[in-house]
């Protein structure tokens, strides 16, 4: 992965501002460019897994099909989509459907996006139990702050009978209001999901995001206490670009190539305890 670790990581940057990229996107947005025959495409991504993969692209499969990935790294969900829209970056690979729509509503971005290439299935973590029944009455539960993901944090300790959300709610639009009983009188507390797996410790349990627990060495399957089914599961992550530039060829050969067996073997071989699966 040495060219991995040379990708310039992007922070997020403090002065741009969230109003100025809303529908519109900016005059300076002209998509991928084309020199010598090889179209370069700048991306934004989430550290793990999304740009790894994209690194696996980049170096086993873009050059033959004319296109070279410049990968910029972001470590928060909400710059990405800014960049996008201000046209800093031709496609972004971080999100998956519910955050991607809600982010659409809300900011009134033109996006378009292609379907979901992978999923990084959510997990209940502790250091302190072994398994969810082991949890005491009135045990402190770290859950994320972010709407798009705290229904589906929520369903998953649903599924597992340590809560019950009310009718017609579920993981695509359950907030903490919507639990209807609660037996072990859990106490939630929201937090960044970013700061969920650095804060485990904190609480007796978390239900903490995939990618930052890849990040932080966590398997699903070895150290999560629960784990959220892939089956028929809504939250696979997707390219999003502008609405104008949906029918791109660039673009279309790149979530083409991410949809290859290629990259679904690469996934499978890389992530094998299932802390990343191909999506369907």
């Amino acid at each position: 992965m040495s060219t991995f670790l040379r990708t310039t990581a992007v922070l997020a940057a403090g002065a741009l501002a969230l109003g100025a990229c809303g529908a519109g996107g900016s005059a300076e947005a002209s998509g991928p460019k084309t020199e010598g025959g090889v179209t370069t495409i700048k991306v934004g991504a989430s550290p793990t897994p999304h740009a790894e993969i994209l690194q696996f692209v980049q170096d086993d499969l873009a050059a033959k099909a004319g296109l070279k990935l410049d990968i910029k790294i972001y470590d928060d969900y909400v710059q990405p989509n800014v960049q996008l829209a201000e046209g800093a970056l031709d496609a972004n690979y971080f999100q998956h459907l519910p955050y991607y729509e809600a982010q659409v509503k809300e900011k009134g971005y033109e996006f378009a996006h292609f379907a979901g290439v992978h999923l990084e299935p959510f997990g209940l973590y502790s250091t302190k139990v072994k398994n969810p029944g082991e949890l005491a009455d009135g045990a402190q539960v770290g859950i994320n702050n972010d709407p798009s993901n705290q229904g589906r944090a929520l369903e998953l300790l649903a599924q597992a009978g340590l809560i019950t959300l009310k009718d017609g709610k579920d993981a695509t639009n359950a907030t903490l209001f919507d639990i209807a009983t609660n037996p072990k009188n859990l106490e939630f507390r929201e937090t960044d999901p970013a700061q969920l797996v650095r804060s485990l410790d904190d609480f007796d349990a978390a239900v903490i995001n995939g990618n930052y627990a890849l990040e932080a060495g966590l398997s699903p399957s070895k150290d999560a206490i629960l784990v959220e089914s892939g089956e028929d599961n809504p939250y696979a992550n997707l390219v999003a670009v502008r609405k104008d530039e949906q029918d791109n060829a660039a673009l279309k050969k790149l979530d083409e190539l991410l949809h290859s067996q290629e990259v679904k073997d690469f996934i499978t071989r890389t992530w094998a305890d299932g802390a990343v699966l191909p999506a369907a």
